[in-house]
């Protein structure tokens, strides 16, 4: 009894470092953004409950941002007032569009978002992509200003699993939602180059601030825009990731594979 508990043991011992040290520190990488490096990569509500999983990344300045959203076609969420909250309420109850539907605050930094965008999926609000921004860095590695965001789907409208507070409820694949959003400024000409950086690291049963489950390869894609609005001609430059990283996204995707079914 006393040598098999020792193997438990010492099993127990080398998963945990492996799983939470040694491999971690394998795939993590900020090479192309350093200033990241010391960054949180989970979002708060405001009862400080950890939110959405920071997912992507910009690069560019107010008007670069603005001017690569609306070319996506994506618009500004209007600010949550009396207003907005008794049209939003009448876009889902009656089935009605409202494109710049507001969206819920979360808070990075111990400041709510910079900005945040959505695009309509369907007739009202109950169903919608949106992305929150919140500016980090005011010079990266490109001297230019870097953001970083959290894009996921609202697939419906309920109560928070957490409060009991009336608000949405997101898909929980965050991957697939922040690769519709990369294809969207990547069509519209508004992407030069994309590189990754380590975000939470690979998650299968994550919880978000209204108790929503998500799963993420924890990666971070930060997409370099274009500048004074000039149209990207040439393919998007896919700047390489470390190796170890590129192999931990690809067994990553066979097991969201098999999630997703």
């Amino acid at each position: 009894m006393k040598r098999a508990a020792l193997l438990l043991l010492t099993v127990v011992i080398a998963y945990t470092l492996l799983a939470y040290v040694v491999l971690p520190a394998f795939w993590t990488h900020y090479e192309h953004q350093k200033g990241l490096a010391e960054l949180p990569m989970v979002t708060r509500t405001a009862q400080g409950i950890p939110g959405d999983p920071v997912n992507v990344g910009l690069v560019g300045d107010n008007k670069d941002v603005l001017c690569a959203m609306h070319a996506a076609g994506w618009y500004p969420a209007d600010p949550i007032t009396l207003k907005s909250s008794i049209e939003i309420a009448g876009s889902v109850l009656l089935d009605r569009p409202y494109r710049a539907a507001p969206v819920s605050n979360l808070y990075y930094l111990g400041r709510r978002e910079d900005l945040a965008f959505e695009k309509a999926d369907g007739r009202s609000a109950d169903h919608r992509h949106h992305v929150r921004f919140w500016k980090v860095l005011q010079q990266g590695e490109e001297k230019r200003p870097v953001w970083l965001g959290d894009a996921t789907f609202d697939r419906s409208v309920g109560v928070s699993h957490y409060t009991g507070a009336v608000t949405h409820h997101i898909d929980a694949d965050i991957d697939a939602e922040r690769q519709f959003l990369l294809t969207d400024l990547a069509a519209a000409g508004m992407v030069q180059a994309k590189y990754q950086v380590t975000g939470i690291g690979p998650t299968v049963a994550g919880r978000n601030g209204g108790g929503d489950l998500y799963y993420t390869d924890g990666e971070v894609w930060i997409l370099r825009l274009v500048e004074a609005c000039r149209k990207q001609t040439a393919p998007v430059d896919v700047i390489a990731s470390p190796a170890t990283t590129e192999i931990k996204d690809r067994i990553w995707q066979a097991v969201a594979g098999a999630m997703r079914k």
